[in-house]
């Protein structure tokens, strides 16, 4: 992969020196001693689990033409170093974690938008997002991070949601609970209550049998 094409090299070539480490599962951080190759012309390391920043020495490529580094895990700022590289053609840095202003100059001001597709929270030229807005920059969060938010917000004590989730279902439960007793049959403490307020319900039947017997 040259400049984003296949290309197929029929014999090994003296004149190029690439470095193509893509589609692997390497992890860590960038080495910042690539920039002591000073003869590389190809760097392609997508499509791995690299994280970290971008280290700012391999802007000393000064011959590097194609940098990819797309589809990792990098994160930070694109560092301004890179715009020393005069001879840049080719750079893909999309699909990553990368934040901040995207720099300007040199080679920089020929790249579009594909080379920082997928990154967020980049901003400036290319790209239509400008920076100083008022958006917030989005700093994924890990899932430690998020975890003791939970817990914290738990451990608080009981929340407004709770409370209203607990009445609720109290009422429905009552309710139901209160028509079945009714329905089957009248509770012997309810009767008493009420015989307690209404005495004279329950004379009434008495009068009604003297006057059947006289």
């Amino acid at each position: 992969m040259i400049k984003g094409h296949n290309i197929e090299l029929e014999r090994i070539s003296t004149i190029v020196t690439a470095i193509d480490l893509s589609s692997n599962h390497f992890e860590g951080d960038i080495p910042k001693s690539l920039k002591d190759l000073g003869s590389l012309w190809l760097l392609n390391l997508s499509h791995n689990n690299l994280k970290g920043d971008i280290p700012m020495e391999l802007g000393q490529l000064n011959t590097l033409e194609a940098l990819d580094l797309s589809w990792n895990r990098l994160t930070g700022k694109i560092p301004q170093e890179l715009t020393r590289m005069n001879f840049l053609s080719f750079l893909n840095l999309s699909q990553n974690h990368l934040v901040g202003h995207i720099p300007q100059g040199s080679q920089f001001s020929t790249f579009e938008n594909d080379s920082y597709g997928g990154n967020l929270d980049l901003c400036g030229t290319p790209l239509s997002k400008q920076c100083g807005t008022s958006d917030r920059l989005h700093v994924p969060q890990s899932l430690e991070e998020e975890a003791e938010e939970d817990e914290s917000y738990f451990s608080s004590g009981f929340t407004w949601e709770s409370v209203v989730i607990g009445y609720n279902f109290g009422l429905v439960v009552g309710t139901i609970i209160w028509s079945l007793m009714f329905k089957y049959r009248k509770p012997k403490w309810f009767v008493g209550f009420f015989d307690g307020i209404m005495p004279h319900k329950r004379r009434r039947p008495k009068k009604r049998r003297l006057r059947r017997q006289t």
